[in-house]
């Protein structure tokens, strides 16, 4: 898994065209939809996979991780059919600092947010890649929460199964 440039800019590549279609997916009314009073909505959690694309790269493109730094166009939209425009945008944005990095890049270490020494392959993978991933399982369960009907990522969803079956009988 913590192969090459070319092997990680596929398999990111693969995952941001799932997180797009999920985040189209999303009911359109349901933006502010929040069962949890402490926990981020609907809409909060979406741009939350705007953000790691953002800030990860934005950070590896710096050298290290400072408190307040923002990169560009990182503002979160205010309506659900802003989402996956503006993470495709952001989502470039972070493609075109990843593609800068040389292949020795990623075995360079820089500070992280909590202080801690993190090799750049780390930090694609896990704080990026995996915790993306990790965010959009929870977003595509507080959208179904909210009414909406997910996409196909890995397989089938319980719709599609559903009309298989129909279609088997």
């Amino acid at each position: 898994m913590f192969g090459d440039l070319k092997q990680y800019l596929d398999a990111w590549d693969w995952e941001s065209k799932r997180t797009t279609e999920v985040l189209e997916a999303l009911p359109r009314s349901q933006y502010d939809f929040r069962p949890d009073s402490k926990g981020r909505s609907l809409g909060e959690l979406a741009w939350h996979l705007a953000e790691i694309d953002g800030y990860m790269t934005y950070g590896i493109e710096k050298g290290g991780f400072g408190v307040g730094d923002k990169p560009p166009g990182i503002e979160r939209p205010r309506t659900i059919e802003a989402l996956a425009p503006g993470y495709r945008k952001v989502h470039e944005d972070a493609v075109a600092r990843v593609k800068k990095l040389a292949p020795a890049d990623l075995d360079r270490t820089i500070k992280f947010f909590d202080g801690t020494d993190m090799t750049i392959r780390m930090i694609l993978w896990g704080p990026l890649y995996s915790h993306l991933i990790h965010h959009r399982g929870q977003l595509m369960l507080l959208s179904r929460m909210a009414g909406g009907v997910n996409p196909r990522v890995y397989g089938p969803t319980r719709e599609m199964t559903e009309e298989m079956m129909r279609a088997r009988a």
